[in-house]
C-alpha cells in the first residue's frame, strides 16, 4: 500500500495472530493497490473486468467509499478528478481494522496496529493505563518544526487516530470540487471509534480546509485538531477529551471566547 505497517502487540507471546494479520494486508495489496498493474482494482479502473470479476472485498470497500462521499458532501472520493479508480484513501484504514479484529479474535486484544501514522489501538496495554499516540507537528509558513516535535498526544483504548496532511508527502490531498490541491490546512488529525471511516474523513477533512471544524462538530463521536497552513491551530470541541490530562493546558482553546 505503499507505507510501512507496524503492530505492538502486548500479553501474549503467541505470533499467531499477528501471522493472519500480515497475510491478511499482503492480501489487501495485491487486491487493492494501484501500484500493480494486475491488481483487481487496477483492471477494473481500467474496465479490462466487472466488478462481478473481483473479489468480494472490492464490492464492500466500494460501497463503503459511497457512503463516505455522500458523508463528506464529496470531499472524499473513489475517482478523484483526473484520474481513474483509486479507494487507497478509504482501504489502509478499512485494512487496519480488520487486521486489529483478527488480533482480537486470536487472543491478542492489547494491540496496536499502525499504517503509515494511521492507528487502531485495541484494549489497553494495561489497566488504567491507556495506549499513547504522537502526532507529529507539521511544516507551516510558521517555519518547519524539529523532527521529533508534536502537534498532540492522544490517550486511549479501543480508539482510531487519523492523520491527513503535509508532512511526508507534501500537498498531495486535491479538493475534488476544485481538482487543485488542498492548501489551507497543514494537518488534521481525527479521532473516532472505527479507522475504517475515521481515515477516510480525514482526507476529506483536510480537503474541506477550514470548513472542516464545522463538520467534525456536527459528526456523531469524532473530534478533530487541525493545524492550518499559517501555524495556527483550531480544534473541536470534545478534542480535549482524548488528550492526556496533563497535556490539555497546551492544547489551543476552541471555540474562541
Amino acid at each position: 500500500m505503499g507505507t510501512v505497517f507496524s503492530f505492538d502487540v502486548r500479553g501474549t507471546d503467541d505470533p499467531e495472530g499477528v501471522g493472519r494479520a500480515v497475510a491478511w494486508l499482503h492480501h489487501v495489496d495485491a487486491v487493492f493497490s494501484t501500484y500493480r498493474d494486475d491488481s483487481p482494482v487496477s483492471r477494473l479502473g481500467r474496465g479490462e473486468i466487472a466488478l462481478a470479476d473481483c473479489p468480494a472485498e472490492v464490492a464492500e470497500v466500494l460501497g463503503l467509499c459511497a457512503r463516505v462521499e455522500r458523508d463528506t458532501g464529496g470531499y472524499f472520493t473513489a475517482r478523484p478528478p483526473g484520474g481513474g479508480l483509486d479507494p487507497s484513501g478509504l482501504v489502509k484504514g478499512w485494512a487496519i481494522e480488520r487486521a486489529s479484529g483478527l488480533l482480537t479474535a486470536a487472543g491478542a486484544p492489547r494491540h496496536t496496529v499502525n499504517g503509515g501514522g494511521d492507528v487502531r489501538l485495541g484494549a489497553a496495554p494495561e489497566p488504567g493505563r491507556p495506549w499513547r499516540v504522537g502526532v507529529a507537528a507539521p511544516p507551516t509558513a510558521a517555519g518547519r518544526p524539529a523532527a521529533d516535535a508534536l502537534a498532540t498526544v492522544v490517550a486511549g483504548s479501543d480508539l482510531a487516530v487519523a492523520t491527513s496532511g503535509t508532512a511526508e508527502r507534501g500537498h498531495h490531498i486535491v479538493d475534488p470540487h476544485t481538482g487543485r490541491p488542498a492548501t489551507a490546512l497543514a494537518s488534521v488529525t481525527l479521532v473516532g471509534p472505527r479507522l475504517t471511516t475515521v481515515d477516510a474523513y480525514a482526507t476529506a477533512a483536510f480537503a474541506m480546509g477550514q470548513a472542516a471544524r464545522d463538520w467534525v462538530e456536527d459528526m456523531d463521536d469524532l473530534e478533530a485538531l487541525a493545524v492550518t497552513a499559517t501555524g495556527e491551530t483550531w480544534r473541536t470541541s470534545g478534542f480535549h477529551r482524548h488528550v492526556p490530562p496533563e497535556l490539555r493546558g497546551f492544547l489551543p482553546a476552541w471555540p474562541p471566547r
